[in-house]
């Protein structure tokens, strides 16, 4: 079944749902809005999704929001690989862990606040680049203490293939390097991150595919 996805590219939520896409091998054609463009706003868009956000999954007349929605969504439809756990506590464990990274730290540094940050408050470059390292720092502080204390397996954050919590840390990362963010206090992170950016549903789903 083809989907369509309403995204941006640069855009984390998008390319979340790119990379499960590509790990359920599931056929799918890409629109491009442009976020720079402020095309999520206009009339068109905004019939297909009122909060102007990206991604948008559509099927059919069936449209989905919400990056994790979606997932989700995909998962339960394709169950194979599976992209949460099976065991109940893990499987709580790897959703609390992407809910970390999609509700606590991404929302602080999404395009729409580093805007806001410099619309509102004439916030200069430097202004923002701290703010969006001081989030990151917090966030990736707790998580890497998260995944030293699982029996993560140096390639994935939860067992031997990619689940919900590496297709939310890997954009994540991206950004954190697009932003020039320093890793070195993060190697599980880090190494998580060189592993995945390898495997050909992830470099699909990279902005610069």
């Amino acid at each position: 079944m083809a989907f369509t996805l309403y995204d941006y590219f640069r855009s984390s939520a998008s390319y979340r749902v790119r990379i499960a896409l590509n790990l359920k091998q599931l056929d799918h054609t890409c629109v491009h809005v442009s976020l720079l463009n402020n095309e999520q706003y206009s009339s068109e868009y905004q019939a297909i999704n009122p909060s102007g956000l990206v991604p948008t999954l559509q099927q059919h007349q069936t449209l989905l929001h919400q990056s994790l929605a979606i997932i989700e969504y995909l998962d339960e439809c394709y169950p194979t690989p599976y992209l949460l756990p099976r065991n109940l506590i893990k499987r709580a464990q790897c959703r609390s862990f992407a809910l970390s990274i999609a509700c606590d730290i991404h929302p602080l540094n999404n395009l729409r606040v580093l805007k806001q940050l410099e619309q509102q408050f004439d916030c200069t470059s430097a202004q923002k680049t701290y703010w969006y390292h001081h989030w990151l720092q917090q966030g990736f502080t707790a998580l890497e203490q998260q995944l030293q204390q699982s029996p993560y397996t140096e390639h994935f954050c939860f067992g031997t293939h990619p689940t919900l919590a590496d297709i939310c840390l890997i954009p994540q990362v991206y950004n954190a390097k697009r932003f020039e963010f320093d890793l070195s206090p993060f190697p599980t992170i880090a190494a998580i991150y060189h592993h995945c950016e390898q495997l050909e549903p992830f470099t699909k789903a990279a902005p610069e595919s």
